[in-house]
């Protein structure tokens, strides 16, 4: 019996009942809700249809439908397109592990394919040298004091493939005499480079990094490769067998060891923007690395063979720390070890405004700090021009006109890095077209610059 005074509904008999019952009125309620909701904002709606039949919806409405689409299709294209990079570096990896292999056993074979034909053992480089029948070079000795400027570039697989270096001559209507390429300490000596460049009569130039080859050039941490290793001996068998190699070869090349050391983005670094330690380097640790390596060199004769290019960055916008002249002189290791003193230096975005976009802007600061540490000649051995802002055939001309100059007669030539990069910079995606012929114009200054009547550059085929 129920002692509630309440009335019951005809169709509810129990409180628990009531409760249900309205927990299931509102459900109701709120579905058909939602359905109307949907039905009348869905495009494909009968009803939708109908309404904007009578009322059509404004402009405004369907271009922000429209912009909302595209935002919708941005964000899924951009997902796509950071897959498709992330797939593509591994790629690039993998083919960078198996190009070094694959040029490792060419050299190996074109070496002993020389060695064979001469029967020879390592010739004096005080005469031209010869590797097997048809393979010859000047001696080091005229290498080192050329009677005019070298003309180099870098371009995409040279010297293991010159259709891009070729392509490049021909468009500048002049035969370059050095070819530059890049080599890791986790690479035996690729003999094959040298005798590929000197087949075509060029001056070989590697830029010799003591990191991985398919190392990122965003990665400073390589305790592996640290300068106190180096120092200490870690990799004494390493450089041994490589110095063997240059001298089993029997061909000069020029080496430019862990460049831009004054800078803080190598593992060779000594110290970052604030003084720290980078790599777990030392003050003076780039220097002794350079003597231990150049002196397991001397011990095994590959020094007759060998010119040495110690190649700071410009510093301009160095940390303020690295920009003292007595910073880069901590790093010289001294007028025994080096036989050239280079400069890497681009035309690169984000100019400051004091910049016209000239050669002195970008060199001058430089050349004569190099200039107060040493009177050994000068190569420029990593310089190029962005098209970004449009100054660069400006960049070329002023270049040209520099080295006419008679106080630019120490500096006997340069390696143009003629390639196209894209990297990020502060989280932004950038692409720096750094090729001579990247523009017409560009080119045209390029091709002025080596015909004007002062150009020291000999221009004679080779």
């Amino acid at each position: 019996m129920s002692t509630s005074n309440s009335p019951r509904t005809w169709w509810s008999n129990s409180s628990r009942r009531e409760l249900g019952t309205a927990i299931g009125a509102v459900a109701i309620v709120l579905a058909l809700g939602a359905t109307s909701v949907f039905v009348w904002s869905s495009p494909d709606s009968a009803v939708r249809r109908a309404v904007e039949a009578v009322t059509p919806p404004t402009r405004e409405d369907k271009l922000v439908e429209e912009r909302n689409a595209l935002l919708s299709r941005v964000v899924a294209l951009e997902s796509d397109l950071d897959a498709k990079d992330s797939d593509l570096d591994a790629l690039a990896a993998d083919k960078a592990v198996i190009q070094q292999a694959l040029w490792k056993v060419e050299g190996e074979l074109d070496a002993l394919v020389a060695a064979r034909g001469s029967g020879r053992s390592p010739v004096s480089v005080a005469a031209p040298v010869k590797a097997g029948t048809s393979i010859t070079a000047p001696s080091r000795a005229a290498l080192v004091a050329p009677k005019s400027p070298y003309l180099g570039l870098y371009t995409e697989q040279a010297p293991f493939n010159w259709a891009t270096y070729d392509a490049t001559a021909t468009k500048i209507g002049s035969t370059p005499s050095v070819v530059g390429y890049f080599g890791g300490w986790d690479e035996a000596f690729r003999a094959n480079a040298v005798t590929r460049a000197w087949q075509k009569s060029k001056l070989p130039i590697l830029t010799w990094e003591s990191r991985p080859i398919a190392a990122a050039n965003d990665v400073i941490d390589e305790p592996a490769y640290s300068l106190p290793k180096i120092i200490g001996g870690d990799f004494d068998a390493y450089l041994r067998q490589y110095a063997k190699d240059i001298v089993k070869t029997g061909l000069p090349l020029g080496i430019r060891l862990n460049h831009e050391m004054n800078g803080e983005w190598y593992p060779w670094a000594e110290s970052d923007s604030k003084g720290a330690s980078l790599n777990g380097n030392r003050p003076g640790d780039y220097a002794k690395m350079w003597q231990h390596v150049h002196s397991i060199f001397e011990q095994e004769g590959a020094n007759d063979l060998v010119i040495w290019i110690w190649s700071p960055n410009i510093t301009n916008n160095l940390p303020a720390n690295h920009q003292k002249d007595s910073y880069l002189g901590s790093l010289y290791p001294g007028d025994a070890y080096v036989d050239w003193v280079g400069l890497s230096g681009y035309l690169r975005p984000n100019y400051r405004a004091d910049n016209d976009f000239s050669f002195s802007y970008t060199f001058d600061r430089s050349l004569n700090s190099l200039r107060g540490i040493t009177n050994k000649p000068i190569y420029l051995s990593e310089i190029g021009a962005s098209e970004i802002g449009g100054h660069k055939a400006t960049w070329i001309a002023s270049l040209f006109e520099a080295l006419e100059k008679p106080a630019n007669a120490d500096i006997i030539g340069f390696n143009w890095f003629s390639l196209t990069v894209t990297t990020y910079v502060g989280g932004e995606r950038a692409t720096n077209d750094w090729r001579i012929d990247s523009r017409p114009d560009s080119l045209k200054a390029f091709v002025d610059g080596l015909a004007r009547p002062a150009s020291r550059f000999d221009l004679t085929p080779r």
